[in-house]
């Protein structure tokens, strides 16, 4: 289902009369000013009808407090902690403005971004949107039950060993983990600077996705065979042993994996032991340190200003090591070479997000050992460079389920791609800003940076034809059919086997000619030139629209040999018509 954005300023008028109406003042550290997001909504409205580019116009949005708002105080869940406003946005919220989308608030969280229960904060435990005796997953907590209530659309979370990923699966929502690096952190409170990353929560991908388009980008850059796309039969690995889940947790990650199987995926069971060993570092080993170096000396000067459970797990990171610090980090890149080993050809891990969605009580009796389970399928992520997006996957008895797909540093899209395959269907909002080239859509890390090319193929690339394997095992995503301006004619070449050559020859003579367009990482591009044979070549083509991309061309010599094909418009219809019995060739 799509549903209808509105203007900006009955979204915001709509926001504060549900955040009335649920009565859940545990979600915000700070409120803006109702006058205030109007204004901002009514610039945006102006914005829109004056013709600019907006592409998150009609949203409302909620931002983590250890990450900066220009007018509030960041104060990462420690009043403490900053009593004066911040003076400006960070990078990811000044962004999400531009792009039109209004701020509501700053949200509550597990202090200084120490958990993934969402109860460490003194503004109260921020409770399940549908059970209020139960947690709501931290530690980005108040952004993720502000999107599951529908109090706004999208929200910025931070992730360090699973933040922006558990609290998105205990509230039935998406979340955005991206490779590290790739969302600048500029205006961000670190709880670990060497594995933060900045997320996005909304309660469909088609928003999540608009909204780190826009956050992303201007920070690390994506390596260059990073895949702009899953292949059609992916292959996926699943855990051998999940007999830390319930029953019907197990069954629930049961049918996910039917799903991706039903798409066309092979899925293969890996053991996960390296990756289990390595999330254990995080907090059990010497990579803690930096929660001390990221606030201890905060922590350390206040210790009645701070959450006991917080206070402790600070406390202790101040005295480790450097010794055990530098031996956990090469141990950390020993497990790494083990766990891709074992990840071998998969594409990606499917993974349960979480291990179960305990009560308040649970956490109350247990703070350590609760949410050091939370993590289990979460804490490698980050030390081990991986990207993730967390998805919801329908229930598991009365708990929201949800799983995670976990890819490769860079493999942004394609983890994106197999996470539509596996999601439960949800209603979907449509975001035409989040699109390219007569609206077909792009994958967020091509607005981030990630070097694509826009390559038209006419012949055997075709999908389904026998060498558009050449561009999926590239990364290459395939947009849709298109047709060129009507300057080009088509001829059967005589090769083997036989194919195409596409020429331009003028207004007077041409014709419109169909094919595709597929969106290849220009590093890729490269090598995929050098494989072509004679007498093929890559070459500037014009499209239909006037819009000029690369596309397949060849020797005008080969191409007067060869058998003019015009009048069947593209190649598969002409292969039909050699096919069909009846058939005649004039």
């Amino acid at each position: 289902m799509t549903v209808q954005r509105t203007s900006a300023v009955q979204r915001v008028r709509a926001a504060y009369a549900a955040i009335e109406a649920v009565d859940r003042p545990e979600v915000w550290i700070f409120l803006r000013p109702m006058a205030d997001a109007l204004a901002d909504a009514e610039a945006v409205d102006a914005a829109v009808a004056s013709g600019a580019d907006a592409p998150l116009a009609g949203l409302a949005a909620a931002v983590k407090n250890n990450v900066d708002v220009a007018g509030l105080p960041t104060t990462a869940g420690c009043p403490a902690y900053a009593t004066e406003p911040a003076a400006a946005d960070a990078v990811t919220v000044a962004r999400l403005r531009a792009a039109g989308a209004v701020v509501i608030g700053a949200t509550n969280l597990d202090q200084f971004a120490t958990g993934l229960v969402g109860t460490r904060s003194p503004h109260g435990a921020v409770r399940d949107s549908r059970r209020p005796d139960r947690i709501s997953g931290g530690s980005s907590a108040g952004s993720a039950v502000a999107v599951a209530l529908g109090l706004v659309d999208v929200a910025i979370g931070t992730d360090t060993a699973g933040s922006g990923r558990v609290p998105a699966a205990l509230q039935g929502i998406v979340g955005i983990k991206p490779t590290f690096g790739v969302v600048p952190t500029d205006g961000v409170v670190p709880a670990c600077r060497s594995y933060d990353c900045v997320t996005v929560f909304a309660r469909d991908l088609d928003t999540a996705d608009a909204a780190m388009a826009v956050m992303a980008g201007g920070a690390r850059p994506f390596p260059p065979d990073a895949p702009l796309a899953a292949p059609e039969s992916p292959k996926v690995a699943v855990p051998q042993d999940l007999s830390m889940l319930s029953a019907s947790w197990q069954q629930a990650f049961g049918a996910a994996r039917e799903r991706l199987e039903a798409h066309g995926a092979t899925v293969v069971e890996i053991d996960l032991s390296a990756f289990l060993a390595a999330a254990r570092l995080l907090y059990e080993g010497g990579l803690v340190a930096e929660r001390h170096e990221a606030v201890g000396e905060f922590v350390d000067a206040h210790p009645d200003e701070v959450d006991p459970v917080v206070r402790g797990i600070v406390t202790a990171a101040g005295h480790v090591t450097a010794t055990r610090l530098l031996a956990d980090r090469h141990l950390l890149a020993e497990l790494t070479t083990t766990a891709m080993a074992e990840l071998g050809d998969c594409d990606a891990l499917l993974l349960p997000t979480t291990t179960a969605h305990p009560s308040l009580a649970d956490v109350a009796a247990d703070p350590i050992g609760v949410n050091s389970r939370l993590g289990t399928f979460t804490n490698f992520c980050n030390p081990m460079d991986m990207c993730a997006v967390a998805v919801p996957s329908g229930t598991a008895g009365e708990d929201q389920f949800g799983v995670s797909i976990v890819a490769r540093a860079g493999a942004d899209a394609l983890a994106i791609d197999l996470a539509r395959l596996v999601t439960a269907p949800t209603a979907s909002v449509a975001l035409p800003g989040a699109a390219s080239l007569a609206g077909r859509p792009t994958p967020w890390p091509v607005h981030a940076g990630a070097d694509a090319t826009l390559l038209m193929v006419v012949g055997a690339h075709l999908r389904g034809q026998p060498l558009a394997f050449q561009l999926e095992e590239r990364g290459a995503r395939w947009m849709g059919p298109v047709a060129t301006a009507p300057v080009y004619r088509l001829a059967r070449l005589h090769t083997t086997p036989p194919k195409p050559g596409l020429v331009r020859v003028g207004a007077e003579d041409g014709s419109a000619i169909g094919g595709e367009l597929w969106l290849v990482g220009t590093a890729r591009l490269g090598d995929f030139l050098a494989m072509l044979p004679a007498p093929m070549s890559l070459g500037r083509v014009t499209l239909a629209d006037g819009t000029e991309v690369v596309g397949f061309g060849c020797a005008l010599d080969a191409w007067q040999a060869g058998e003019d094909i015009t009048r069947y418009g593209d190649w598969p219809t002409y292969l039909s018509s050699v096919a069909s019995p009846d058939s005649t060739r004039a």
